[in-house]
């Protein structure tokens, strides 16, 4: 019997028995939608006890420069910088065009 080519792979554990499923990340956004706006532990672990700002601790963790992200964004990096540092809420828009040249969503930032 031939089985249907998927995408998805079982992990079976020492006895054969499947222990883990892989599959991709879109379907699995597909299937869990919430899933797409989750936080890294380790970015929120930066802002909590670090002190650290959203914004930096995201890019840090994506591992882009301040000038990448002020390039993707048309602005200088000293003006990321500014953004970066401060610890008021950047208004919505701006943070809008952060999540974008980060590949992250808003309400990953927005926290």
């Amino acid at each position: 019997m031939m089985s249907a080519l998927t995408s998805i792979q079982t992990i079976n554990d020492k006895d054969g028995k499947p222990a883990f499923v892989v599959l991709p990340y879109d379907e699995f956004v597909r299937a869990f939608p919430l899933a797409a706006n989750t936080i890294p532990n380790e970015v929120m672990a930066r802002v909590v006890k670090d002190g650290m700002t959203p914004i930096k601790a995201w890019r840090e963790h994506i591992g882009l420069t301040q000038a990448q992200v002020a390039g993707s964004m048309g602005i200088t990096q000293a003006a990321f910088a500014q953004m970066e540092a401060l610890s008021a809420r950047p208004r919505k828009a701006t943070l809008r065009k952060v999540a974008q040249a980060l590949g992250i969503t808003i309400e990953q930032l927005d926290f």
